[in-house]
Parts: structure tokens; C-alpha cells; sequence
């Protein structure tokens, strides 16, 4: 079945890739992103341009995943063009990095604002349709830091990232006797293919930022031994081939996770114990039917 699909963060990286995958296996999609009639009017001239070409369905909508009014009138959009919303991708996020210790709270509260309050805003505009409709998929991209191993230095974004998870497994059981499924994909570490790196946030504290000169070159060292544990055909469009095969699987099929990763940070291990001994819970306390029979797919290539 084609459904029409709104993907956050779609300017670049992993929600451009997401994007493009869920246009070509003929899905209506809305790749949403703010300022589409300045800084990003390339990116969505280039949407266009390539959904004309191949005659696919890809679409940009303006949405600040910061903004409550933005994201109600991006879904407002959405369904007075389509008359329906099925799908939500959630992938916008901004990674920092930097000494724990030199982001200040305030500078922390926007990282959460991205990479976990704007979901909620999404959801906020979004779950009235879903469930006046009886039917859709959340999707949501976490990311194994939340459970495998990760270098340091990525505290604020780390937590974030955290947060949303926990809130995506949440709300999964809040909405299922809506008919609304929950997957959560877990991309692992990309070395190359995505801007996530080069375009990540510093704490504005460089004074306390060059107390901790000690570990200075070591994130460089990190990266380097990350790329030379990636295999070479270690590439982001994985990701966005593995969440059209989600959207694609016939509802009460799909995975509650799906990991993917390919230098093995243990994420996927922790997670095959942990959706185990989550289902295990759920039986004992009675809630069984708010979980999905294929509950964790594991892909470490």
C-alpha cells in the first residue's frame, strides 16, 4: 500500500537519503525542512527537480521542528492536499560536541529542544490525525548511543537522543489501541555520507572547552579508528533502504527496532535483551496487546 509520508530534517544526510527511498518505492512524500524559499531552496529545487525526472511523488513542506504553529501547518498541508497523513519520520536532530562541562544548561535545553522536543511537536500536530484515521506509523531514527558504546564528548546529544527513545517506546504503548504502530531505527556510527560531524555544534565556553586540552587530537583519533573498523561499503542510504522496507511491510509486521550498524558497538546485542525482557514485563503486568509480534530486527552488516 503507498502511503503519504512527512520526513523531518530532510535538507540533507540521512532524512534527504529517507526521503529519496520512500519517493522511488512510490510513496507520497513530504520532505520537510524550514526556510524552503531561502537557505534551503537549492536543496529543494534539487528534490523537485529529481522526484520531475523520475516521476515520483517528493514534496517539500516548511516545518521548524522548533516551532508548535510550524509543525500544525506543515500537517495542516499535508492533509488538506492529501486528506490523509500515514507515516511520520522523525529524523531532524543536531549533533554537539564538546567537554560536557562547557555546554551550559541553556545550550544543553536547545539540543533537547531539537533532537527530543520536536517530536513532541510533530506528535502534537500529527496524533489527532492518526487517530481520527484509526491507522499510521511513527518512525523514529535514534541512534546506538542511547545503548552500545559511543565516545565521549557527545554528552548533551547523547542524552538527548536517550530522552527521544524513551519517549518513542512510551508513547508506542499510548497509541497502540489506536492503531498507530511504533518503529524505531537505530543507526549506527557513519564516518562518511552525511554532514553530521562537520556541521556539529561547540559549547560557547572555549575557556573551559581548553581545560580539557589534555584530550586534545583524541575525537580525531576516535574517527580514525571508526573509519578503519567501517567497511567500505559502510553507507548512510542503508538506513534510509531499511526504513522503506519498514514503511513497506504490511501493518502488524514491522519491527519494533531495527538496528543498523556496521562496526558492531554492541547496541544490537543490548537491544535483542532488552526488547526480550520488555515483552517479558509487559505479559506480567498485563499490557501484552500494546506490543507488536516482530518486536526487534538487528542488521549488523
Amino acid at each position: 500500500m503507498k502511503s503519504v509520508i512527512l520526513v523531518t530534517g530532510a535538507s540533507t544526510g540521512i532524512g534527504r537519503l529517507t526521503s529519496l527511498a520512500l519517493a522511488a518505492a512510490g510513496h507520497t512524500v513530504y520532505a520537510s525542512m524550514r526556510d524552503i524559499h531561502g537557505r534551503n531552496a537549492a536543496h529543494v529545487r534539487e528534490l523537485r527537480d529529481w522526484s520531475f525526472a523520475n516521476g515520483h511523488d517528493l514534496r517539500a513542506v516548511e516545518l521548524d521542528v522548533l516551532s508548535q504553529a510550524s509543525a500544525d501547518q506543515a500537517v495542516k498541508t499535508i492533509v488538506d492536499e492529501q486528506g490523509r497523513l500515514d507515516v511520520v519520520v522523525h529524523n531532524a536532530g543536531h549533533l554537539v560536541v564538546g567537554p560536557t562541562e562547557a555546554f551550559t544548561p541553556e545550550e544543553i535545553v536547545k539540543v533537547f529542544d531539537t533532537n527530543l522536543l520536536g517530536t513532541q511537536r510533530v506528535n502534537k500536530a500529527a496524533l489527532p490525525v492518526l487517530r481520527a484515521q484509526q491507522s499510521g506509523l511513527l518512525l523514529w531514527v535514534s541512534s546506538t548511543t542511547t545503548r552500545g558504546g559511543f565516545p565521549p564528548f557527545l554528552g548533551p546529544y547523547a542524552a538527548a537522543k536517550a530522552a527521544m527513545d524513551s519517549l518513542a517506546i512510551t508513547l508506542s504503548y499510548e497509541v497502540a489501541r489506536f492503531g498507530i504502530e511504533t518503529s524505531i531505527v537505530v543507526p549506527g556510527a557513519f564516518t562518511k555520507g552525511t554532514a553530521h560531524f562537520p556541521n556539529a555544534g561547540k559549547p560557547a565556553d572555549a575557556t573551559t572547552a581548553a581545560t580539557y586540552a589534555r584530550y586534545d587530537g583524541l575525537m580525531d583519533e576516535i574517527g580514525a579508528r571508526l573509519s578503519a573498523l567501517t567497511p567500505e561499503h559502510a553507507d548512510p542510504q542503508a538506513v534510509a533502504d531499511d526504513i522503506a522496507r519498514i514503511v513497506g511491510l504490511p501493518a502488524g509486521s514491522r519491527p519494533f527496532r531495527s538496528v543498523i550498524d556496521f562496526i558492531d558497538d554492541g547496541a544490537a546485542a543490548v537491544t535483542e535483551v532488552a526488547e526480550r525482557e520488555r515483552e517479558a514485563f509487559a505479559e506480567r503486568i498485563g499490557i501484552a496487546d500494546l506490543l507488536k509480534p516482530s518486536m526487534v530486527r538487528s542488521l549488523v552488516l
